[in-house]
């Protein structure tokens, strides 16, 4: 087996690793929920919300676009997309 070779759970960042990605490399600061909502986008997430909000109309901020771009950049840096 090549030593360069990742196993899936290898190429995986935790959120905590992706938020120091991402503070280092541009100075934003991220949150899980924008990360969520970017890996949701890019077909990493596809499971059910466990923490489900408590009012069916309720609303979520939506991750802004220089923080999304650079949410995008980390997975990539971390070969997830």
């Amino acid at each position: 087996m090549d030593e360069l070779d990742l196993t899936a759970a290898e190429s995986k960042a935790t959120y905590e690793e992706i938020k120091e990605y991402v503070l280092e490399h541009t100075g934003l600061k991220v949150n899980s929920l924008y990360i969520a909502q970017v890996k949701q986008k890019c077909g990493i997430i596809k499971r059910v919300n466990y923490n489900p909000p408590k009012l069916e109309n309720s609303r979520q901020p939506k991750c802004l676009p220089e923080k999304e771009a650079a949410i995008r950049e980390a997975l990539e840096h971390f070969r997830m997309i």
